[in-house]
Order: C-alpha cells, then sequence, then structure tokens
C-alpha cells in the first residue's frame, strides 16, 4: 500500500513538472471553478426563504406569536423593530390558518363578542359599563383600519354618567382619535367629513363638533379646513393636468412632424406652455336699432293731435314754451282776433335689447415656448461626418416655419402681438445617447448556468482521465527504456574465448531475469507487443 502511494505522489509530481505554464493555469482554474460551482450550488439549495407572516404588529402580539413558533421548533425571523416576523416559505400558509384557528394574534382588546363568548351572572353595572365602552372603542378602530390610507387607529370615548332625575340635562359624548396614516397619503374629497359623520352616528349622543382626529404626525383634520385645502389641492391638479395635456399635445405632434423630416432618432422637442386661468363671467344688456342704416328703431304706435281755432280770445300759447317756440318770444296778445292751430304727432320706436351671459373658456394659452434639438451628426457608424452650415440653414428654416405656424395659432391674441421668433429655440448638437435607467434586479441564478457547470465539470473529469490515462502510458514506455538502458550498460566484458552473439544476448537475459524479474517481464510484454 505505502508503495503504491508512493508511485501515485511520483506519478503526480512528474505529471505536474512536465506540465506547461499555460497548462498549469488552465487546469488550477478548472479546479477552482468546479470548487466554486459546487459551493454555489450547495448554498444555494440549503439556503431557506422567507416570507411575511405578519407585519404592522404590536410588541404583544409579536411576543404572543414569537413564544408559539418557539413551542414548535420551527425558525423565524424578526424585522422592523419586532413588528414583522418571517417564516421558511413552506410553511408559511399552513402557519397562518393554524395560528388563526388559535387566535392568534390577540391583540387583548375586548370586543362585542366577548359579551357572548364571556358572559355571566356575576358581573357589576360599572364593570359592564366599562366593558361596553371598551368594545365600543375597539370596534370603532377596527372599522377606521378598513379604510384606505389608515394603517391603525386608537379611539378614545368620553361618555357622560346617566342623569339621577328625569329632569336633568343629558350631556354630550366626545371622541378623540389618533390614526396611524400611510406616509405620504392624503384623503381625498370628503373622506374627512365621512370619518366625523361615521364616528358621530357610531356613537350615541355625540355631535361632529365633538370630535377631534389627528395622525401620527400631530396634524390635526378639521373639517372646513380640510374642505378648504382640498378644494385648493384639487384645483391645483386640474391645472397641472391642463398645462401638462397642452404640452404633451403640442410636443407629440411636433415630434410627429419634425421625425418625418429628419429622422425620430435625430431630433429631440421639449414643450413649456404658460397656461391662463382666470375665469370670467359677465353680463352684457345691449340696445341696437333694427335699421341699422338708419339708425332707427321699429315703430310700435303712433298718436297724432290737430286743434284749429278762430275768432275773438285766441290763445296762441305762453311766450316761448313750446316745443318748437324760441325763448321769450312775444306771443299774441290776449282778448284779441285771430286764428289758432297744432298738429302733433308721436311715435314710439322699439329697438332690439340684448342681453348677454358670456363665460370666458377655462384656460388660455398666454406664453409659448419650444425647444428642438437637432443631432448634427449624419453618419454614426465609422467616421463621423457632420450637417454642414448650409444643411443645418436648410433644416433650420423648414422647422422655423412650422413652429411658427404653431406658436402662432396657440397663443391667445388677447395677449398682443406675438414674435414667434423669440418663442423657438433650435439647436444642432451631437447626441450622445440616451439616457439609461438602472434598475435594481434581484440576482437570480438563471438555470442555463447549472447546465453549463455540470457540463463543464464532466468535460474536466474526461480531460483529467485522458491525461492520466496518456500519462501512465508515458511512465510505462519510459520504464521500459530505462530497463533496455540499464541492461544494454551491464553488459559484460567479452571473454577472451570468442562466443557467438546468441550465446552473449542469452546470458545477458539470463542476468536480467535473475536481478530484475519485473524488468524482464515488461521487456518481453513490450517485444510481444511489438510482434
Amino acid at each position: 500500500m505505502k508503495e503504491k502511494l508512493l508511485n501515485w505522489k511520483d506519478s503526480a509530481v512528474s505529471f505536474w513538472v512536465d506540465r506547461s505554464k499555460k497548462q498549469k493555469v488552465i487546469l488550477i482554474s478548472s479546479i477552482l471553478l468546479v470548487i466554486f460551482l459546487i459551493i454555489g450550488t450547495v448554498f444555494l439549495t440549503s439556503k431557506t426563504n422567507y416570507v411575511t407572516l405578519y407585519s404592522d404588529l404590536s410588541l404583544q402580539e409579536a411576543n404572543q406569536i414569537k413564544t408559539e413558533l418557539d413551542s414548535r421548533s420551527i425558525p423565524y425571523e424578526l424585522t422592523k423593530g419586532g413588528t414583522t416576523i418571517s417564516v421558511p416559505e413552506e410553511q408559511g400558509d399552513s402557519l397562518l390558518v393554524e395560528l388563526a384557528g388559535q387566535g392568534i394574534p390577540n391583540s387583548g382588546n375586548i370586543d362585542y363578542s366577548f359579551f357572548s363568548e364571556n358572559s355571566s351572572w356575576g358581573i357589576t353595572d360599572n364593570e359592564f359599563n366599562i366593558m361596553k365602552l371598551d368594545a365600543m372603542q375597539t370596534e370603532l378602530a377596527t372599522l377606521m383600519k378598513g379604510i384606505e390610507g389608515i394603517n391603525d387607529a386608537q379611539v378614545m370615548i368620553n361618555i357622560p354618567e346617566e342623569p339621577i332625575f328625569a329632569s336633568d340635562t343629558i350631556g354630550e359624548a366626545s371622541a378623540s382619535i389618533v390614526l396611524n396614516t400611510k406616509p405620504g397619503y392624503q384623503f381625498q374629497g370628503n373622506q374627512i367629513n365621512a370619518l366625523y359623520h361615521l364616528v358621530s352616528q357610531a356613537v350615541p349622543n355625540l355631535p361632529e363638533e365633538n370630535i377631534v382626529i389627528m395622525n401620527q404626525y400631530f396634524e390635526y383634520y378639521d373639517q372646513q379646513s380640510q374642505g378648504q385645502y382640498l378644494a385648493t389641492q384639487d384645483a391645483h391638479m386640474y391645472q397641472q393636468k391642463v398645462k401638462q395635456d397642452v404640452e404633451r399635445d403640442i410636443q407629440k405632434r411636433l415630434q410627429q412632424m419634425l421625425g418625418n423630416m429628419v429622422g425620430m432618432e435625430n431630433v429631440i422637442v421639449s414643450v413649456t406652455a404658460d397656461i391662463d386661468f382666470t375665469q370670467e363671467n359677465r353680463t352684457e344688456e345691449l340696445v341696437e336699432p333694427v335699421n341699422i342704416d338708419d339708425m332707427e328703431g321699429l315703430p310700435v304706435s303712433l298718436e297724432t293731435i290737430q286743434e284749429s281755432y278762430s275768432g275773438d280770445g285766441a290763445q296762441g300759447g305762453v311766450a316761448g314754451t313750446g316745443d318748437e317756440d324760441v325763448t321769450n318770444y312775444q306771443a299774441a296778445e290776449e282778448n284779441g282776433n285771430g286764428d289758432y292751430e297744432m298738429d302733433k304727432e308721436t311715435i314710439n320706436y322699439e329697438f332690439n335689447r340684448i342681453r348677454k351671459e358670456i363665460v370666458e373658456s377655462p384656460y388660455k394659452v398666454r406664453d409659448l415656448g419650444i425647444q428642438v434639438a437637432v443631432d448634427s451628426l449624419k453618419n454614426a457608424t465609422g467616421e463621423a461626418e457632420y450637417l454642414s452650415q448650409q444643411e443645418q440653414n436648410a433644416v433650420e428654416g423648414g422647422i422655423s416655419s412650422i413652429l411658427n405656424s404653431i406658436v402662432s395659432t396657440s397663443i391667445d391674441e388677447e395677449y398682443g402681438e406675438i414674435n414667434p421668433d423669440e418663442k423657438i429655440s433650435i439647436v444642432f448638437q451631437e447626441f450622445t445617447g440616451g439616457p439609461t435607467s438602472t434598475e435594481t434586479v434581484k440576482p437570480i441564478i438563471p438555470t442555463w448556468l447549472y447546465i453549463a457547470g455540470a457540463i463543464l465539470l464532466i468535460i474536466i473529469l474526461i480531460l483529467a482521465f485522458i491525461l492520466i490515462k496518456n500519462r501512465k502510458t508515458k511512465d510505462e514506455l519510459e520504464e521500459e527504456e530505462t530497463v533496455i538502458s540499464q541492461t544494454i550498460n551491464e553488459i559484460p566484458d567479452l571473454e577472451d574465448n570468442v562466443e557467438s552473439e546468441a550465446v552473449v544476448r542469452r546470458k545477458q537475459l539470463e542476468k536480467v531475469a535473475k536481478e530484475n524479474p519485473e524488468d524482464f517481464a515488461k521487456l518481453l510484454r513490450s517485444w510481444i507487443g511489438e510482434d
């Protein structure tokens, strides 16, 4: 056994010495790669994947679950300050059902089911009232947890004592509520008003003005201020959406048109718009003639008066007081003879009376800015070729005509004369590539890597087997050559008596057979193999 080990050692050393430097590097790299593949495979197959069993637990609930898992000798992990418990993936679903069947986790709060499960005759009125109040608070908090945006809720209700006498006034209840909201969540619409109404209806004799609601950041939710804030927030969101829609629509049309001219990948368009959201409601009451040419209306009534008188005492009227009389003109004398005549015609005209109630559009484009970047590199493959100044001027002229038309038709005329050239910016620049987004991807070893590792391992084993086999054959040939050389070197000197060549060879073979029987056997085998 020792001789075999020495032979193996000598063979390994000889094999290593005979290898070239490149072969040594390949062999060592292959061995290390196989070792790393084995270690990685063992690590991945032995690693336990944990899934979340419960999250957002209180310390009391986390302790109950931890105690139960310890009693079952189930591994687990506590994260997020002990509020989240994770268990092995293969046991997650079964544990969730089993713990729920045992009533775990149990927060320790009293709900309305407590009275049906623990009813007894020995309870006093005070104890019953306390448990009833606790159950009401628990049920109301549970009801709020189901609302979107609320992780947890704590409710404190103060119910006044019942009056002893019928004439006493019944006091009003009050409630204080602390909400644990999701980070960054904003209540929308009338959610706060609905929350006030929910609490008011759940507790007897509790008006909404006696309710105080706040979150974990000491931010109060007031009904009126919350409504004003939401109205302002909704208006801001509406204006931002309109602004983005206007910019996106113009940018999309420009990108499509300019892309067809110079190529989609060779142009980038950016649009910024200034929107005027001033709303104006006005009423106009206009009076216009029916016949605009003559500036006359439509006659609707006609009154004609004719008077005549002749004889003594004819009155010519008061001096200078008639419609067509001259002021202080001397009239006819009284009690004189004369004639008096008066013709009067009155026509009533009706004009067009127009009432307009005008509501201006909800928004107008007050200003518009368009930025266009064009790639100046004509040939991105091989040797770079840039646009000449003449080509840039031609492209800029075509783009400017399109942009001027869009700017002129988009901006409202109310804001004065428009100079489209001041609203447009065209830049020729070599594009170096778009922005790259880096996404965090969970490292996963694909299946093909395992297959490639197995194939590589098989190839390495086959190569090692071939090298060892070749090494054995080479060692055998070297031993045979050594035996032959030793045999030749040990041939004795010729005796004085000259012998034939056959006799000398026979004596040499007999000597080798006696001294080194193993070498002699190998020599015979080699001769037999050659024949």
